[in-house]
């Protein structure tokens, strides 16, 4: 790779459920970025709730890291596909950054990719679990959208989506079967109920 001066992580959740945003984190640190502080990183899915909160807080409490998250509707989800939405939440997320893209090396977990401006970019499969920059872009991704579901569920609070966030749950379906849907649903992956 060439000269750059930060890594960008970048990771998104919310791919699979029924209901609710995919969100994306795009986590921003100087090149070397002593990782000190962050050695028993886990990748968030391996981690509970309580662990991941942890961990989100302790990036927040880094001065020498900054983040950007970006979360796309169901609706959006509706029209345009899962994949094309989260698109636009890298890119949302990378504009809110504020940075060169030359300037950097992005990391992206899986089959995600970055703008073709950010010319320093590598997709790493299993990324959140080999790299820490991707590991705490997950957290901060999956903490964020939890945390949005949880508050959502105080308005819908027939279906449990504080406790399923918007994943296919048998408890959840049986919801769906008994009040019908709601606006946070995503009527593209409900066709066949």
């Amino acid at each position: 790779m060439k000269k750059y001066k930060y890594i960008i992580g970048i990771d998104e959740v919310g791919r699979g459920p029924i209901a609710g945003p995919v969100t994306v984190c795009a986590l921003l640190l100087p090149k070397k970025y002593s990782w000190r502080n962050f050695q028993r990183l886990k990748d968030s899915k391996k981690l509970t709730g309580n662990g991941r909160e942890i961990w989100f807080s302790k990036v927040r409490a880094t001065d020498d890291i900054s983040y950007a998250v970006s979360s796309v509707g169901e609706k959006t989800i509706d029209t345009k596909g899962v994949v094309p939405s989260v698109r636009i939440a890298i890119l949302r997320s990378l504009n809110k950054l504020d940075v060169n893209p030359k300037d950097c090396l992005v990391l992206l977990d899986g089959g995600l990719s970055a703008p073709e401006e950010f010319i320093h970019q590598k997709t790493i499969i299993k990324g959140d679990e080999r790299e820490c920059a991707i590991a705490l872009a997950s957290i901060m991704a999956k903490v964020t959208r939890d945390r949005k579901m949880i508050r959502l569920s105080k308005k819908y609070s027939e279906y449990g989506f504080e406790s399923h966030k918007g994943y296919g749950t048998r408890k959840h379906y049986e919801q769906i079967k008994k009040h019908g849907t709601c606006e946070l649903h995503r009527t593209s992956f409900l066709k066949s109920i």
